[in-house]
């Protein structure tokens, strides 16, 4: 690919041995290497169409990256589309609407819809870009109260494989509208995305700390705690170790610790009184930072998932076998909202699943264990193995998927990340 491209954009492009190449193309996962032919900084629109079109005429591969979270796999010989730069938030308060670029993130977001008393269903990180995350089906800490970001879309602005600049929606192109609320990014690139705020101020949130000798008694008692509690209450339980750094609280610095993470958009002393059941069971925390707070500061963290999988109850046998982990392991509590899809909802899979399990770690015997009792399913979200894409959906939802990409991309422009192959299989891949 030649250097006559920078003549294309309007953005910088950058190329092998350009000052900020080598910058440019990393993602935030180090194992990820990936050597484009060209980065480009997308300043428009035009410039993601003009990049679509260069990949075609040059039969390699597209990537598109505004915050590096969430990349897989590397590219190599084709065009990396950074949109970091096409950042855009407008909200809407009257409406209730947000309208992002695809380059904006979380943080920005929560800081525009917060004088208003809205809220976005974002994530565990504020860093974290809108648009990927959106696409992949986005489990937030008000899933339980209102479901999964992607099931809020209500329009997507979508440059397609042919160059062109499409509208998705219920009643345009309801297909594709259909595909992206849970697909990924396998159909186009996204250049807008509007969605839904909710009316969530305050929150009461936190974490409380309990000795790791204690995890199983802690794992099954929280496992009946979850199950009796209402979808406004979004809750998880992790037995960890702690960092031996100043930002950690003094109490549990540098320990192994179970720790229960849990946020109610609602009044403290209801929050309180829905908990109290599950602190007469663990007994006293040896430390406790939950408390009432906006919803913008509510930064709860999650874990890495190097295993992840979704189950509809978790036995004893299970809850033992995370208890005596030397990884990280969390419990997180799904149902509520998150199990309950509108009729027009997206191909957000697996949705029966009442609890995730995620460790942190490659541990044989443990992941031995877990796997009888699990669904046997992932979520596209936490999944790092694009190999394994097809694991996050139902098999009526992939067979749609397909159909959809061979609609829109048969020829597999878009086939970087997690790739959803087209369902006319003899159609010929862009070497």
């Amino acid at each position: 690919m030649g250097t006559d491209l920078r003549r294309r954009f309007t953005g910088p492009v950058h190329f092998p041995g350009d000052p900020a190449y080598d910058t440019l193309r990393r993602c935030l996962n180090p194992a990820v290497e990936s050597r484009p032919a060209a980065v480009v900084e997308a300043a428009n629109v035009a410039d993601v169409r003009a990049a679509v079109t260069a990949v075609r005429e040059a039969g390699v591969p597209i990537a598109v990256q505004a915050t590096g979270h969430g990349t897989h796999d590397g590219i190599d010989d084709g065009i990396l589309v950074r949109t970091g730069g096409m950042a855009s938030v407008l909200v809407d308060p009257d409406r209730r609407i947000a309208k992002v670029g695809p380059g904006a993130r979380w943080e920005a977001v929560l800081a525009a819809a917060r004088p208003f008393g809205l809220a976005p269903l974002s994530g565990s990180s504020s860093t974290v870009g809108v648009t990927g995350y959106t696409l992949g089906g986005g489990l937030g800490w008000l899933g339980r109260a209102y479901g999964f970001a992607a099931d809020h879309v209500i329009r997507a602005e979508v440059v397609t494989a042919d160059g062109r600049s499409v509208t998705a929606s219920a009643d345009r192109n309801p297909d594709l509208f259909w595909a992206l609320r849970g697909g990924g990014g396998s159909f186009g690139v996204v250049t807008a995305l509007e969605f839904r705020l909710h009316p969530v101020e305050r929150v009461f949130a936190g974490a409380a700390y309990f000795p790791a000798d204690r995890a199983g008694d802690i794992f099954g008692a929280y496992r009946t705690w979850a199950a009796a509690q209402p979808d406004a209450m979004s809750s998880a339980a992790l037995l960890r170790q702690m960092p031996d750094t100043d930002d950690v609280p003094a109490p549990v610095r540098g320990r192994r610790v179970v720790v229960v993470k849990a946020m109610y958009p609602g009044e403290a002393d209801v929050a309180r009184c829905l908990l109290h059941p599950l602190w007469s069971l663990t007994g006293p925390a040896v430390h406790d930072d939950m408390r009432s707070m906006p919803y913008a500061q509510a930064a709860m963290g999650g874990t890495a998932a190097r295993f992840f999988d979704l189950f509809e109850s978790l036995p004893d046998r299970a809850v033992e076998a995370l208890a005596a982990s030397d990884s990280t392991v969390e419990i997180r509590h799904w149902g509520g909202a998150l199990g309950r899809p509108g009729e027009d909802s997206g191909p957000v899979s697996h949705r029966r699943g009442q609890f995730s399990v995620i460790v942190d770690s490659v541990e044989p015997d443990l992941i031995e264990a877990l796997r009888p009792d699990g669904i046997g399913a992932s979520f596209l979200n936490f999944l790092a193995d694009p190999r394994r894409t097809a694991t996050a959906y139902t098999a009526e939802d992939l067979a749609g998927l397909r159909a959809v990409k061979a609609a829109y991309d048969p020829d597999e422009v878009f086939r970087a990340g997690h790739r959803i192959a087209p369902a006319d299989r003899s159609r010929r891949l862009l070497a």
